[in-house]
Order: C-alpha cells, then structure tokens, then sequence
C-alpha cells in the first residue's frame, strides 16, 4: 500500500511538473522565436526581396516590428505569433526572389541560345 501511495505522489508531482512547465511557457520570453524571423528577414532582403518580393519583405518587417514591440511589452504570446507569421512572409520573399532571379538567368541564357543560332543560320 506504501508503495502505490509513493508511485502515486511520484506521477502526481511529474504532472503538475510538466503541466507548470508548458503554461511558463507561454510567459517566457519568445526571445529565439523573433532572433529566428530576424534572420529569415535579413536572408530574404539579402537574396534580393526587395527588389523581386518588396511587398512580402515589408509583409515580414512589419510584423517583425510587432514581434518587438510585444516583446518590449511582455507579450510573448502575440510576440511569437508575429514571429511566426514575420518568418513565413520573409521565406515567401526569398523564394520570390529567388524564383525571380532563376528566371531571369534563364531568360538570359534563351537570349544567348536565339543569338547563336542567329549567327549560325547567317554563316551557313
């Protein structure tokens, strides 16, 4: 009976354990959530975004900023949720660009193709 009044004692400190430890969460800060939307940020201006995705860019830098601010004022909830949706603009942006500036390689090189087969076609 001591026994299973110990195990008992034991899983009923590991919940309320675990069950404190995932609503202080929520009250931490979301300090690694926003340094991670900084970074997609910078990676996506840096990939050229705003020139080829300006409107998704200035999407991430602004709910960058609403990262920051509740962050300045402890709302970590409303911190990461903008972090969240600050990165996934900012991935947007780079894979824009990204796409963008295949295109236009690609665009280049049908220019160099059509071009040769011009000189080829006036030397036969």
């Amino acid at each position: 009976m001591m026994r299973n009044s110990r195990r008992l004692i034991a899983v009923l400190c590991g919940a309320a354990a675990t069950l404190m430890l995932g609503c202080s969460s929520l009250k931490t800060p979301a300090t690694a959530d926003v340094a991670v939307s900084k970074a997609a940020v910078d990676n996506a201006a840096g990939a050229g975004a705003a020139q080829y995705a300006p409107v998704e860019l200035l999407a991430a830098r602004d709910k960058l900023a609403l990262a920051n601010k509740a962050m300045a004022v402890k709302d970590y909830k409303l911190a990461r949720d903008m972090a969240a949706q600050a990165q996934a603009d900012a991935k947007l942006a780079q894979s824009k660009a990204n796409s963008a500036k295949a295109q236009a390689a690609a665009d280049a090189v049908q220019d160099d193709i059509r071009v040769l087969r011009e000189e080829l076609e006036r030397n036969l």
